[in-house]
């Protein structure tokens, strides 16, 4: 087949994908600032270049066929990432640029943000957008089109690079008010209450019981939460006790809204700025990773 027969002109696509978009030729033409004929005639001839059919026309009313509405829906696609290319492109004119970065939720809040006022203290010209992202052993669904992410985990991903930022160390919380008495509790008592979790540590629990060997069976496993901010109010709403990174409850620890129970123990995991080798020259990376690697972070310990 020939080449140009698939790659149609990117005038001919801006007008079909505005005219599919807003189900009108008209509508598309004053968005594009062009005359309703003009995207008539632009839609025309990429169907006369596909040998498809992509609209239903009836008088001045139009409507994708199947084929059509699958063309919109692979080239809307298509065309956000060039525009976002185009974007990133332009931003780095005058040295400047932008870094897509995946975060943990609670990480980012707690951590991250509070400090975010110096990295644009010192680099101006950069722009930094923050996705909250709950990410898993193989780092996904982060991955995807982040240019780096801040996670949890053993720093070995093929084909990513690592940098470690923080030991992580699990705690038991609790409300004060809800557990008066928590200053002489022992690790046995912990069974007689309610015990939260966030789901993406499914096993914190158990790992926890094993450290002071204690039976599994004698567990009351309680609500889990999705978010650790969540599992962290919930702690101090008096629901439960929960096993939670020391890093990300700090603040309530020292302003005395909850405590800690016992001595903290390793999660086995660290906290890292990991990324794909082939954004590792990103000039916006290169700058924010340098930024990150020299600040410091709470003592996990």
């Amino acid at each position: 087949m020939n080449p140009r027969r698939l790659t149609p002109s990117m005038s001919l696509l801006i007008a079909f994908e505005a005219a599919a978009r807003h189900g009108s030729f008209t509508k598309a033409a004053d968005e594009l600032a062009l005359t309703q004929s003009a995207v008539s005639r632009q839609v025309q001839a990429l169907e006369a270049q596909l040998d498809v059919e992509l609209f239903k026309r009836d008088g001045r009313r139009i409507e994708l066929t199947t084929a059509g509405a699958l063309y919109q829906h692979e080239l809307a696609a298509a065309l956000g990432r060039i525009r976002s290319a185009t974007l990133k492109t332009i931003a780095h004119k005058s040295e400047g640029g932008m870094l897509h970065l995946a975060v943990l939720p609670t990480f980012g809040s707690k951590l991250l943000l509070p400090r975010m006022h110096d990295f644009y203290a010192r680099h101006p010209g950069y722009v930094v957008h923050i996705h909250s992202r709950i990410m898993h052993a193989d780092l996904t669904p982060a991955a995807g089109e982040m240019n780096a992410i801040i996670c949890t985990g053993s720093g070995n991903w093929p084909g990513y690079i690592a940098h470690r930022l923080v030991n992580e160390k699990l705690v038991v919380i609790a409300s004060p008010a809800a557990l008066p008495h928590h200053a002489a509790m022992t690790p046995e008592q912990v069974a007689l209450h309610s015990l939260l979790s966030v789901v993406s540590r499914p096993s914190a629990w158990s790992d926890w019981f094993d450290r002071y060997r204690l039976d599994h069976h004698v567990m009351r496993p309680g609500p889990s939460f999705e978010l650790t901010s969540h599992l962290i109010q919930a702690v101090a709403a008096g629901i439960g006790i929960a096993l939670v990174p020391r890093i990300l409850v700090q603040d309530e620890i020292d302003s005395g809204e909850l405590v800690t129970l016992f001595e903290p123990m390793d999660s086995g995991r660290d906290y890292y700025l990991a990324y794909a080798t082939r954004f590792q020259n990103l000039p916006s990376l290169c700058v924010f990773r340098d930024w990150l690697m020299s600040t410091p972070f709470p003592d996990a310990a």
